[in-house]
């Protein structure tokens, strides 16, 4: 069965690329521009998915959040936004988003966060993931946990330094970055980064981000 998605963001060029870019995988049962608009459309189709800009005329992503998060428990959010900004992540997730991408991702991984969401996971751009969970440790505040545990076996084959690279690496950082943080060479990095992916049996970063978000080490 089709995930249904309600697109919520005030240019129409961008929710026309938005539904070219979900093509036939989803189905798009509504959009609106504004929040009144998204309130009444979400109220009337009940998606499974709400994509939602965070800026917009009338209070933003994060007031039809708020209007309707309690009243439809079984709508996902997912904020979909030009911004990067940490006020505007942490805002939106407090709020009660699962996730917050940027309008830089490709279509496919555009499909596949909707996909994630819909399921219960959580989901950011890897960038976005580090200081979102700094941000809500820092307050003292949970931060929005995947629906599994953590029960992936190929964890305890990794060492306490590869599991550092491994965190950092599913966050976004860059190997030269990781390197400076841990006081190791980008060579040591590449080789530990591998030895990750070896043992998890993953193939890329984006797995391996995905694998990090189910097992709650983000």
């Amino acid at each position: 069965m089709s995930i249904r998605v309600f697109v919520v963001d005030d240019h129409a060029m961008v929710r026309a690329g938005v539904r070219a870019e979900l093509g036939s995988d989803v189905t798009v049962v509504g959009e609106a521009a504004d929040v009144p608009s998204a309130v009444d459309g979400i109220r009337s189709t009940k998606p499974d998915v709400v994509l939602l800009d965070v800026h917009m005329p009338g209070g933003g992503g994060r007031a039809v959040l708020e209007t309707l998060r309690s009243e439809l428990p079984g709508v996902h959010w997912l904020a979909l936004s030009v911004s990067d900004a940490a006020e505007d992540v942490i805002a939106v997730i407090r709020a009660g988003a699962r996730g917050y991408v940027t309008k830089t991702i490709s279509g496919p991984d555009l499909v596949d966060a909707v996909r994630r969401v819909a399921d219960g996971d959580v989901v950011f751009s890897p960038r976005l993931a580090g200081f979102v969970l700094d941000a809500f440790s820092a307050a003292g505040t949970p931060a929005p946990e995947p629906a599994e545990e953590a029960t992936d076996p190929g964890l305890d084959l990794l060492s306490a330094r590869e599991r550092e690279v491994m965190q950092l690496l599913a966050r976004g950082y860059t190997y030269r970055e990781i390197g400076s943080r841990l006081f190791i060479s980008v060579k040591t990095v590449e080789s530990h980064a591998s030895n990750v992916l070896r043992k998890l049996q993953l193939s890329n970063r984006n797995e391996l981000t995905r694998w990090a978000a189910t097992n709650r080490l983000l």
